[in-house]
C-alpha cells in the first residue's frame, strides 16, 4: 500500500470520527443540554390544555323565584382567510351589517372575525334566507331577566357574558365561578384526542345569589310609581320598601327604567340605580330626625308651646325663615310643629341644639354609604359645622344643606321603626343581623313614632292613611338648584313612612322628582302614592 493510499484511508478515518463525534456532541446538547426545550415541542403536539367554563349561577329573589335565567344566543361570524365568495358576502354586508363590514375592511387576515353577537330572529332569519355559505353561527351562552323592572339593581352582563352594572357586577366572581383547566393528549398527527382527560385545575363552581327582593312587591311598586310619574307629567322618581328589623330591602324601584333583555337600545342614564347613587336636599321629611335629636337632647318637650308667629315669613336671629301657607300657626305645641311641617317653628328649636344636630345626622348614617352590597352608592352630604353660616341650623332642621339617598332615609325611619336601634340594609338574603345598638331612648321613639301618626291622621301626610292600620310618616317638599339658586318649580316630593299593624312593621320611602305640573306638594304627589303601595302590600303579605 503506497503512501497515498494510506493518506487516503487515514483521512477517511479521521473525517468518520469527526462526523462520529459530532454527532455524539450534537446528541449531548439535544438530550442533556436542551432536553427541556425539544420536551416542550413534542409535548405541544401531542398534549392539550382547554378551559372548561361553567354555567353562570342564577340570581333569585327571596321566595325563590328566577331574577335571571341562562339561554343560549346566536352569534354569526366568518373567516377573512378563507371566504369563498367574497363579493356576494361584502354586499350582503354593506346593505345589513356595515359595521361588520368596516371591521372586515380593517382585518382582512384575521382568523376569525364576529359579524354580529346575540343575534335577534329576525337577523338569524335574513341570514339563512341570504344562502350565504361564508357566514357562520355559533351559540353562545347569555342573560334572560324575567323581571324587567329590576333592571338597574340586578343588572346586566356584556357581550362575554360578565356582569356590568348591579348584582351581576359585584357579585361577577361569585356568580361566574372560575373554569376548569384539564390536560388532554391527542394524535399529534390527526389531532384526535385518545388519551384519558386530567384536570390541572379545579377551579370553582359559580354560586347561585338570592336577594332579599320580593318580585311581586317590586312589581307592583313598579306599577304604581310610573302612574304616578305620568299622572303629573315627572321626570323621575323612585320608591324603597324595607323590613326594618332585619334590613331587609324588599323592593327597589325607579322610573323611567329600562328593558334590560335589550342592550341595544337601553339608555345608559337608565341603568344607575337611583335608589342609592344619587342624593338629594329632600325638605322637611327631615322635620322628624331634628325633632329626634332636639327630644334626645332634652332642649325641648314635646306639649311645649312653641310661637311660630302667626306668619308665613318670620326672622329669628335675624335671619328669613319661610313656610307654607298651610303651615301657618300662632302658638302651638311642639309636636303640631312637626305634624304641619312648620319651618319657623323647627327653626326656633333647631338654634337651642346648635352643632350637636350635625352629630345626631351622622349618627342616623347620613354622609356615610350604608355598606349595602350593591356597587354605585352614595355617600350624601351633611354640612360641617366648621362650614356652617349662620342660616345653616336653620336649613338644616328642615332638610336643607343635607342631602341623602333615598336608602339613608329608609334607614333612618327604619331605625324609629325598631325602637331606636340601628339598621343595616341588605340585599342579600339571611346575611347576619348585627347585635341591636341601641341609638335612641325608648321614650324618645315613642314620642316620635306619636308625632308621626299624629301627621297621619291630622298633619300634612293625611293621605297616606289607612283605615286599620298604623301609619307613621312625615312628606317633604324641596325646592332643587339650579345654577346655584333654588328653584321654586324644580321640586322633590318625598314621603316616608312606617306601615304598621300588630308586630307587622314595613318602612316605604317615595320620591317623585320635578312633576311639570304647578302648586304641587309632597302631600299630594308622594304621600297618596305610599299610600296606594302600602295598600297593595298588606294585601299581598294579607295583613288583614
Amino acid at each position: 500500500m503506497n503512501k497515498a493510499s494510506s493518506f487516503r484511508i487515514a483521512l477517511v478515518f479521521f473525517i468518520f470520527c469527526f462526523l462520529y463525534f459530532a454527532i455524539l456532541l450534537n446528541l449531548f446538547f439535544i438530550q442533556i443540554i436542551h432536553q427541556q426545550f425539544y420536551l416542550n415541542i413534542g409535548k405541544s403536539q401531542y398534549a392539550a390544555t382547554c378551559a372548561i367554563e361553567q354555567p353562570r349561577a342564577v340570581i333569585l329573589d327571596r321566595s325563590g323565584q328566577f331574577l335571571t335565567l341562562n339561554k343560549e344566543s346566536i352569534a354569526a361570524f366568518i373567516l377573512p382567510r378563507h371566504i369563498e365568495d367574497r363579493q356576494k358576502l361584502i354586499s350582503f354586508l354593506r346593505d345589513y351589517f356595515l359595521a361588520a363590514l368596516e371591521r372586515l375592511h380593517e382585518h382582512e387576515n384575521a382568523h376569525f372575525l364576529y359579524v354580529k353577537r346575540r343575534l335577534n330572529q329576525q337577523e338569524i332569519d335574513l341570514i339563512v334566507s341570504s344562502g350565504i355559505a361564508d357566514i357562520k353561527f355559533l351559540r353562545e351562552p347569555s342573560r334572560y331577566y324575567p323581571l324587567s323592572c329590576a333592571g338597574a339593581l340586578v343588572g346586566v352582563t356584556d357581550i362575554d357574558n360578565k356582569g356590568l352594572f348591579g348584582i351581576e357586577l359585584f357579585f361577577n366572581k361569585q356568580l361566574a365561578g372560575q373554569p376548569s383547566v384539564a390536560f388532554l393528549e391527542k394524535d399529534a398527527r390527526s389531532g384526535h384526542f385518545y388519551f384519558e382527560r386530567q384536570t390541572k385545575d379545579e377551579g370553582c363552581f359559580a354560586e347561585q345569589i338570592q336577594l332579599t327582593i320580593d318580585s311581586d312587591l317590586q312589581f307592583f311598586a313598579q306599577e304604581e310609581l310610573q302612574e304616578t310619574v305620568q299622572k303629573y307629567d315627572a321626570k323621575e322618581g323612585m320608591v324603597i320598601i324595607m323590613e326594618p328589623h332585619t334590613g331587609d330591602i324588599l323592593a327597589m324601584v325607579q322610573t323611567p327604567c329600562f328593558d334590560p333583555n335589550n342592550n341595544a337600545e337601553f339608555s345608559l342614564e337608565y341603568t344607575k340605580n337611583k335608589v342609592i347613587a344619587d342624593a338629594y336636599e329632600l325638605g322637611s321629611v327631615f322635620k322628624v330626625f331634628a325633632a329626634l335629636a332636639a327630644l334626645e337632647e332634652g332642649v325641648v318637650e314635646a306639649d311645649e308651646l312653641i310661637d311660630c308667629t302667626n306668619k308665613e315669613t318670620a326672622y329669628v336671629q335675624g335671619r328669613k325663615i319661610n313656610t307654607v301657607k298651610s303651615s301657618v300657626r300662632g302658638v302651638i305645641p311642639f309636636t303640631q310643629v312637626i305634624a304641619v311641617s312648620n319651618n319657623i317653628g323647627i327653626a326656633l328649636v333647631a338654634q337651642r341644639l346648635g352643632p350637636i344636630l350635625y352629630n345626631h345626622y351622622i349618627r342616623l348614617g347620613f354622609g356615610q354609604k350604608t355598606g349595602v352590597a350593591l356597587p354605585g352608592e352614595a355617600k350624601g352630604f351633611v354640612n360641617e359645622p366648621s362650614s356652617w353660616s349662620k342660616q345653616s341650623i336653620f336649613s338644616l332642621s328642615y332638610g336643607y344643606e343635607i342631602s341623602a339617598t333615598l336608602l339613608q332615609l329608609a334607614r333612618a325611619f327604619s331605625i324609629i321603626a325598631n325602637d331606636g336601634c340601628d339598621v343595616v340594609p341588605h340585599i342579600i338574603l339571611n346575611e347576619a343581623v348585627a347585635p341591636c345598638k341601641r341609638l335612641y331612648k325608648h321614650e324618645t321613639i315613642e314620642i316620635i313614632r306619636s308625632i308621626l301618626e299624629e301627621t297621619t291622621v291630622r298633619g300634612t301626610a293625611k293621605k297616606a292613611a289607612i283605615k286599620g292600620y298604623c301609619i307613621m310618616s312625615k312628606t317633604g317638599t324641596a325646592n332643587m338648584l339650579r345654577n346655584g339658586q333654588y328653584d321654586p318649580t324644580k321640586n322633590m316630593y318625598t314621603c316616608a313612612g312606617i306601615i304598621e299593624k300588630d308586630s307587622y312593621q314595613r318602612v316605604i320611602v317615595t320620591c317623585v322628582k320635578e312633576a311639570a305640573k304647578p302648586n304641587l306638594y309632597a302631600s299630594t304627589v308622594a304621600a297618596p302614592l305610599l299610600e296606594r303601595i302600602a295598600r297593595r302590600m298588606l294585601i299581598h303579605d294579607k295583613i288583614l
